[in-house]
């Protein structure tokens, strides 16, 4: 049996290279530069935001509180007026990049955790590479990529965003399942 204790090294490892394989993506390459757009006339827009004193938090518009009143003429009116939209509205002067990267970095290691504690409960000491590889990037992809579809089916994110996002999780799951295929108790 493997224990979680034994899995450390890979756990560790495998969330820093996760980390550094994440910032290469979305600090040094061009691939995620076209995620977002900018807002039509974006002074004007933010000047009425703050006049209508919008504070962090998750907006959704038109805002309907029921069923019932989705089906209400004035909702139907606006909705075929639009814009409709979802709208994550941050804390003045931003999350703090410092913070993010911290979080970042921990969600990381929880998901190489979580991989560790499902590998160890199916594989034994001495697991082939490549058994240990697919279990761990299985699991590793389904955390960091599967979960970004939702984005595009609920949210009306951009499907090239998604894609994006989900072979990010990718690589990071291939990323994972490599240090934990090499680190593996033999």
């Amino acid at each position: 049996m493997v224990t979680l204790a034994s899995l450390w090294l890979p756990i560790l490892l495998s969330g820093v290279a996760v980390f550094i394989v994440s910032s290469i993506i979305h600090m040094a390459l061009p691939i995620h530069k076209s995620d977002y757009a900018k807002m039509p006339d974006e002074d004007k827009v933010l000047d009425a935001m703050r006049a209508a004193g919008v504070g962090q938090g998750a907006y959704m518009f038109p805002h309907c509180g029921s069923h019932k009143e989705l089906d209400s003429p004035e909702t139907k009116a606006k909705m075929a007026q639009g814009p409709i939209g979802i709208m994550f509205v941050m804390p003045k002067g931003g999350p703090g990049m410092g913070k993010c990267l911290a979080l970042w970095f921990v969600y990381s290691l929880f998901i190489s955790f979580m991989s560790a504690y499902l590998a160890s409960a199916f594989l034994e000491s001495g697991t082939h590479y490549l058994a240990v590889f697919r279990h761990v990037g299985t699991t590793a992809f389904m955390a960091y990529g599967i979960g970004q579809i939702s984005d595009s089916i609920w949210k009306a994110q951009p499907w090239s965003s998604t894609i994006k996002n989900v072979l990010d999780g990718l690589l990071y799951g291939l990323v994972t399942a490599g240090v934990f295929g090499w680190l593996w108790p033999r």
